[in-house]
């Protein structure tokens, strides 16, 4: 992967264009910015066919888009409004590995698709956001059993990682997306968060050494165990942490209280303490 080509894909073309300059300045040869929207369909068809008509071939796949949602079950007025949380996580990366699939057959490619830990590891007050990542998580399983060695498929699960939801950038309850650093902290709590530079090259050399499964940070995986061995202890540690009542302030549940009472300032990337966040 050192050395390649890229094809980006966002909403924002202004973002596309600093991250296109930041790659070009670390030595791509090129990159082809291509604006688009993965949860339609026609739109996933049309960037991966501009990028065979570029350079004729395609190698890796990388599924990274996502929008966290917030929000308790039996607070939310219509269910409905979570509707584009899984056009974006689950189905935008579907129709782009649809779309891309012959092509990374026939290079002996590889897919590389970021989930998220609460695909195995679920977190109250996220359960469409966990539920989409679950469903992300067993499609690329199953996806890998029927293809073999066709393609090799490389699934990320990141706990906390320095990023736009990690600012506070959430799908609210509403069916709207708002900055809301309070509820933020409220839902990360004490939990340290990773740089995005050291999830982003973990990711990469995942994918040079062919691994099936990468979690970041690395100790997050501890939870996989805690999950499996004692459920019951899990849930429980979550209900004291997040739920704070039936009707009452989420924001004011226990985890919030632990990251204002100095978590945040040791935990958290300085970034985060920004209130600077892309709100579209």
């Amino acid at each position: 992967m050192k050395g390649a080509s890229l094809a980006l894909v966002a909403r924002r073309e202004w973002s596309l264009r600093q991250v296109a300059d930041k790659a070009l300045e670390l030595g791509a040869p090129d990159v082809l910015i291509l604006p688009g929207d993965v949860s339609n369909s026609e739109d996933c068809t049309r960037f991966v066919q501009a990028t065979i008509d570029r350079y004729s071939r395609l190698d890796h796949l990388v599924c990274n888009a996502g929008i966290a949602s917030v929000g308790a079950f039996q607070e939310i007025p219509d269910v409905t409004n979570y509707s584009s949380q899984l056009d974006v996580n689950f189905w935008g990366a579907v129709q782009s590995t649809f779309a891309a699939l012959p092509h990374l057959k026939r290079s002996r490619g590889r897919i590389v698709v970021t989930a998220s830990a609460t695909g195995w590891n679920p977190v109250p007050r996220m359960i469409f956001y966990n539920a989409a990542n679950a469903a992300l998580i067993n499609f690329f399983e199953t996806l890998r059993t029927e293809l073999g060695s066709e393609v090799g498929i490389t699934i990320v699960t990141p706990g906390w990682i320095e990023s736009e939801m990690s600012k506070g950038k959430f799908l609210k309850e509403h069916g709207g997306v708002e900055v809301d650093q309070e509820f933020r902290d409220a839902q990360i709590g004490m939990f340290p968060v990773e740089y995005a530079k050291n999830c982003a090259k973990a990711m990469v050399q995942a994918a040079r050494q062919g691994e099936r499964y990468l979690t970041v940070p690395a100790w997050f995986s501890t939870m996989y165990l805690w999950r499996v061995l004692a459920p019951e202890v899990v849930e429980f540690c979550y209900r004291l942490l997040y739920m704070h009542g039936h009707g009452a302030d989420q924001t004011d549940a226990p985890s919030k209280k632990m990251a204002e009472g100095g978590a945040k300032q040791l935990l958290y990337p300085s970034s985060l303490h920004s209130a600077d966040v892309k709100s579209d």
